[in-house]
């Protein structure tokens, strides 16, 4: 008997949705079209949500959605929507909040009931083909809920009000208040102490991280604790800083062939990741890494950026110059298989030089991953050196040649699927890592890439109404931007001024943040709410203040605000700020890591900003100079022409001599024409 379905799907651009195009299942994309069938034809509507990279999303396709007997069901009882929860966060973030009211967790797969005016009334994760895992079958929960909502429809919109209103409720925060005396209440060096002691408390002291498996990168913790010991001189927080970076980069976490940092670790030692590749956790940590390498001037940070941002620029770069979402887990069905060695095969491909190698990167027979072998450094190179009496310089030509030799063979293994849609807040996200990159190194093409991202999002991204679209792919730009799309960008152009001197910049970042604060702001209120007051078909307007895998839009929006208050001298755009931050306080002291974003804001705001002002008719060496120290609550401007525009700048002498100036509240130190002079002043 053929079955007949109208699976939708197949007319999207986003590579999660189409994988699930030839289902048995009639899906649907979220839209009008769906959503109006459901008030047609009285049905629940069954919302699914996931993404490309992720690993149980496809277990549950195979299991479930790729069966006819379950279709069938799904077809007979529901409107069924697919949601890439990259392409649509705005829903993914409601009816995550709604699962994980209603079964106390949430993740991806994320499968969500809803009535036909969208308001969700039961929801869960994965659930097997059978009855497994202490959880019922996905057949039994989809009769289940259909008896529910045919037999006892009362109770199915009672609790689906209830979850409105609950929704609701806990996005009621942030009235509108000034920022008095409470400010010096938070604004202290012994809450900087306590937050960097909150957050050595869940310090992994042997491994590095935070926490027990399985482990975050949490670059905004290590990004506090840095800048932390360079205001407080706390040795504990730089040796943790510096601990997790290099644990996560000689771990298994780290691709030590080709750059670039899988999504977590699985257990506690970062040795056997989740093996996707997500685009944002690249950035962050590249920027986390850059201020170490600032800070330290240790070449293993200079390293790890040079060979991450070659994993970008090999393979999640898109020919027109924007980059791409993501690398997936699996390949050929088999999770993590394009990464994994078997010892033989390295000793075939290497010869003599293997067994070096294969101590070197804890390679055995029997291997330290499922009888197989993930390449992860035990022991620094330095001091394998030492133990094994070898000649430094020698033996990194032998690894350096060997990784070439394998990773020429691992290209021709059958390669992880590729997210290729490419998303403006990820994208802007690469432009600061960037910029922070060359501001660490001087490396000229990180800034040239940094220009060119800029210039793809403006002509591709961009409406007709001063805003832009959240994600492009083969010449298409759609979905409405969202919040944090806006602050990531904002963030991107003000450190793309400080490298570049451009002061256009600028102008476009001031331009930005006049846009969000019409669009985005909540009335009465400094938060800024996750969708464009415009957006249809949302049940409530979030407000996201969590920092989760990428920073919150509201965090980054502060410290956006406190800079381009002072660059503009706009006094209530960094009002604005101090209410955002106070409104939250208690929570930042008390829950430092689910706020780092924040954190990093209170200690900004606590140790005051360093205006610095450089000028001269030939100061582009000097200015490089300058970006390689560092200097982490500086706001940074500088010209080779007079400029009367800008607070900072105006009454500066412009000549052919560089100059630095350090002012305060836009009052100035008589300048200095040497860097070693202006940084004894620091």
């Amino acid at each position: 008997m053929e079955h007949k379905f109208t699976n939708q799907l197949i007319n999207e651009t986003s590579p999660y949705l189409l994988q699930h195009a030839h289902n048995p299942v009639n899906w649907y994309a979220w839209g009008e079209e769906a959503l109006q069938k459901a008030k047609q034809e009285d049905k629940p509507i069954l919302v699914s949500i996931g993404y490309s990279a992720c690993h149980w999303c496809h277990v549950m396709e195979r299991e479930s959605f790729e069966d006819e007997s379950t279709a069938e069901v799904m077809n007979q009882h529901y409107i069924n929507i697919k949601i890439d929860r990259e392409e649509r966060p705005d829903l993914d973030h409601i009816y995550m909040d709604a699962v994980q009211a209603i079964a106390g967790n949430g993740g991806w797969p994320l499968n969500v009931f809803l009535t036909p005016e969208a308001k969700p009334f039961y929801g869960g994760t994965y659930f097997p083909p059978i009855r497994a895992y202490n959880r019922a079958s996905w057949k039994e929960v989809l009769q289940n809920v259909h008896h529910l909502y045919t037999e006892k429809r009362h109770e199915v919109e009672a609790q689906a009000e209830n979850l409105t209103v609950h929704l609701i409720d806990s996005n009621s925060f942030g009235a509108s208040k000034t920022v008095g005396n409470k400010e010096k209440e938070l604004f202290t060096q012994e809450n900087l102490q306590l937050i960097a002691d909150n957050l050595l408390k869940q310090a992994d002291t042997k491994d590095g991280g935070f926490g027990n498996a399985p482990k975050f990168p949490q670059t905004f913790s290590i990004q506090y604790l840095l800048r932390h010991y360079h205001f407080a001189k706390d040795e504990k927080a730089l040796k943790h800083a510096l601990l997790s970076l290099e644990k996560m980069i000689y771990g298994g976490i780290y691709d030590q062939l080709g750059g670039g940092f899988a999504r977590y670790s699985t257990d506690s030692e970062w040795l056997v990741p989740h093996f996707e590749k997500m685009l944002y956790d690249n950035a962050l940590l590249i920027g986390v890494i850059a201020e170490a390498y600032q800070l330290t001037g240790n070449p293993l940070y200079e390293r790890t950026i040079r060979q991450t941002l070659g994993f970008i620029d090999r393979e999640l770069t898109d020919k027109e110059g924007g980059f791409y979402s993501a690398l997936d887990a699996d390949s050929e069905g088999v999770e993590g298989k394009f990464y994994v060695w078997d010892k033989r095969e390295i000793e075939d491909i290497l010869g003599d030089d293997s067994s070096l190698y294969c101590a070197y990167y804890d390679v055995s027979n029997h291997g330290n991953w499922e009888e197989g072998n993930i390449l992860n450094v035990k022991v620094p190179l330095e001091e394998f050196c030492k133990r094994n009496n070898l000649d430094q310089n020698e033996f990194e030509k032998l690894i350096n040649k060997a990784n070439k030799q394998l990773m020429d063979a691992r290209d021709k293994r059958i390669r992880p699927s590729l997210d290729d849609k490419i998303l403006l807040g990820w994208n802007a996200l690469m432009v600061t890592a960037y910029s922070k990159a060359y501001a660490a190194t001087g490396e000229e093409s990180y800034k040239t890439t940094a220009e060119k991202v800029i210039n793809f999002i403006e002509n591709r991204f961009r409406d007709n109404n001063g805003g832009y679209y959240h994600t492009y792919k083969a010449g298409v730009a759609k979905v409405d931007a969202f919040f944090d799309d806006y602050a990531y960008l904002i963030q991107s152009y003000i450190h793309l001024q400080e490298i570049t001197s451009n002061q256009n910049y600028l102008e476009k970042a001031k331009e930005l943040t006049d846009f969000v604060i019409v669009n985005f702001r909540e009335e009465d209120n400094p938060f800024f709410y996750y969708t464009h007051k415009h957006q249809k078909n949302v049940i409530v307007r979030k407000k996201e203040v969590y920092d989760g895998a990428v920073p919150s839009g509201n965090a980054v929006m502060v410290f956006n605000l406190v800079y381009l208050s002072l660059i503009f001298d706009n006094p209530e755009w960094k009002q604005n700020s101090l209410n955002m931050i106070d409104s939250l306080g208690p929570v930042i002291l008390k829950h430092s890591n689910s706020f780092c974003n924040w954190s990093l804001s209170v200690q900004l705001v606590t140790n005051g900003l360093k205006e610095i002002v450089i000028v001269g008719q030939e100061l582009s060496k000097d200015l490089t100079q300058m970006l390689k120290k560092y200097i982490p609550n500086k706001i940074l401007q500088s010209t080779n022409v007079t400029m009367e525009k800008y607070p900072l700048l105006a009454a500066k002498l412009v000549d052919r001599k560089t100059w630095f100036y350090l002012c305060e509240h836009y009052s100035c130190l008589s300048p200095v024409s040497s860097i070693d002079e202006f940084a004894e002043r620091l």
